[in-house]
């Protein structure tokens, strides 16, 4: 049985910037590029999210929804630094570490001796830890698995601590919305509020192979999930192999202008993505993905080392000739090597953003 906690920082940009200038406490604030140069909104402190502004979204519809709103320009150097002093505190309990961005990770506490072996006042003294030493918040989940670990860190949300107990899975699960699981976005949710499974319970009426038919692989995972199962691992490296970014529109894209609008908005997206990893990878390769109304899926690839958006439009127009049928989803990403296998750490000095040249 293993422990596992996963840590995220409540709104890291902003509470950074609040801890630095406490006149901005309070205050609805976010951290992004300004409403005038179609900036876009990194993350917001909770004063601005009652207002409905939200990460990702356009700098300028921001300021609409909140005219009070103040918009911090980002410092990334800072903010990894921060990061940094994080991660060594997360080094105290345990070397068994997946860093998902600068501000989230999992931990694998299973065999750590301190608190006497308990995940749960470890995650306390973490909480307590970064509070007193950073000046910011931390909400963490403790649970058996990956998944059900990082639902809890956003049951308490925000400086919140959820323990999901091994002999209190089942309950919990049973009762877990669907639209918590990882992957279920609002299109799949409404459809399965029309099918009339809102809770793991309900999916568990259904078997494996008529969630495979209704949700193609992804019913498989379902399968596992709506029974609290995950038997991923805590990778130590925590290397990825890829960043993406996607989204299910309310109504299909029929026109090829549509397509391009849509994915120059999911580019903005993923720089801001990319900007939260670490300076250890590199971009290997561009790729994009649509899936049409028929639930059938295409993808086109290609190797690059900036991913411009120029090479995006490229891919795009490569699909669209290949089939211009209505699409229900579009997603862009790239793919990613882990430099740390074959270059030393003072090699790793150009930031991510930069190496993907300019957006035009």
């Amino acid at each position: 049985m293993r422990k596992i906690i996963h840590c995220d920082c409540d709104c890291f940009y902003a509470s950074v910037e609040m801890r630095d200038d406490p006149n901005l406490r309070g205050r609805p604030i976010a951290v992004g590029g300004a409403s005038d140069r179609r900036g876009v909104i990194s993350t917001c402190n909770y004063e601005a999210r009652s207002f409905g502004v939200r990460s990702a979204m356009p700098t300028s519809q921001a300021k609409k929804l909140c005219p009070d709103l103040i918009v911090v320009p980002g410092n990334m150097k800072k903010y990894r630094e921060v990061s940094g002093q994080i991660r060594d505190i997360f080094l105290t309990y345990t070397d068994i570490i997946e860093p998902l961005s600068l501000d989230e990770a999992f931990l694998d506490v299973t065999d750590s001796a301190h608190c006497n072996g308990s995940a749960t006042l470890i995650a306390r003294e973490i909480r307590a830890r970064v509070f007193k030493d950073l000046g910011i918040t931390i909400s963490a989940g403790v649970a058996p698995n990956k998944f059900l670990a990082k639902i809890a860190s956003d049951w308490q949300k925000p400086d919140g601590l959820t323990v999901i107990r091994p002999d209190a899975v089942e309950d919990f699960v049973l009762r877990l919305p669907v639209k918590k699981i990882h992957g279920v976005g609002r299109v799949t949710t409404e459809k399965m509020h029309r099918e009339g499974i809102h809770t793991c319970s309900d999916l568990r009426r259904f078997s494996l192979v008529e969630l495979v038919q209704k949700y193609g692989k992804f019913g498989n995972r379902l399968y596992q999930l709506c029974r609290g199962q995950d038997d991923r691992p805590v990778s130590g490296d925590g290397s990825r192999k890829s960043v993406s970014v996607e989204h299910t529109f309310t109504e299909d894209l029929d026109k090829h202008g549509k397509w391009v609008e849509e994915m120059t908005n999911l580019y903005g997206r993923l720089q801001e993505r990319l900007e939260k990893l670490d300076d250890r990878y590199e971009i290997s390769a561009a790729i994009i993905k649509v899936k049409y109304a028929d639930f059938t899926q295409s993808t086109q690839e290609r190797a690059s080392r900036a991913a411009r958006i120029s090479e995006f439009k490229q891919l795009l127009q490569q699909c669209w000739d290949k089939r211009s049928d209505p699409i229900r989803l579009l997603g862009v990403g790239v793919k990613l090597r882990d430099l740390r296998a074959d270059l030393g750490p003072e090699q790793l000095r150009l930031p991510l953003r930069e190496r993907m040249g300019p957006a035009a």
